[in-house]
């Protein structure tokens, strides 16, 4: 397996694993799949500023991983959001921790300092959303900052939403400026 860059060519093999996640789960609160389009703004957009990975085997795209925009305000530069998908059917083969370890040290490189994850989590176990995500970042080394309750309503159901966090470095009274767009595939 080897962690590269997303680029335009990779959309419709990202989409094509982003599209069950939204069609038959909770996991992503998506009602509607993106058009190719669409998907492919999105890779555009996030990709200008902050890594947009992808894992690769014999050819076949197996995962991606990005970090986005936490909040948009200047002061909150340091921190951003993390998403990660694993392609339905190759979950727990160290895909998505390969991802997200290569991710985390991109953005080292950059200056970030918080990675935040916004979780989607059942009241209960059902056929559309698990704890899986919950225990996933917990076992990179994520915490549980807080809880949403009922928040999500998808597939009849109301589902709970969680933020989790891990710090990536020291918080100093004068930290050193982000750069934007300038990560590499640290591995």
């Amino acid at each position: 397996m080897k962690i590269e860059r997303v680029t335009m060519a990779d959309a419709a093999e990202l989409l094509a694993i982003y599209e069950p996640y939204v069609r038959d789960t909770a996991i992503t609160f998506e009602y509607e799949v993106p058009t190719l389009d669409e998907f492919r703004n999105r890779i555009i957009a996030i990709s200008a500023k902050y890594p947009y990975l992808k894992v690769v085997d014999k050819g076949e795209i197996l995962g991606y991983a990005y970090a986005n925009t936490f909040k948009d305000r200047k002061a909150y530069d340091w921190a951003v959001e993390t998403t990660v998908y694993v392609k339905l059917g190759k979950q727990r083969m160290g895909i998505g921790r390969k991802l997200y370890e290569t991710l985390e040290q991109s953005l080292r490189q950059m200056g970030i300092l918080n990675m935040n994850a916004c979780i989607a989590v059942p009241v209960q176990d059902d056929e559309y959303l698990t704890n899986a995500s919950y225990h996933f970042h917990l076992s990179m080394g994520f915490t549980l900052v807080g809880r949403f309750h009922q928040v999500g309503y998808k597939f009849n159901t109301w589902y709970d939403m969680i933020w989790m966090e891990k710090i990536l470095g020291e918080h100093k009274i004068y930290p050193q400026e982000v750069q934007f767009g300038k990560w590499m595939v640290v591995e």
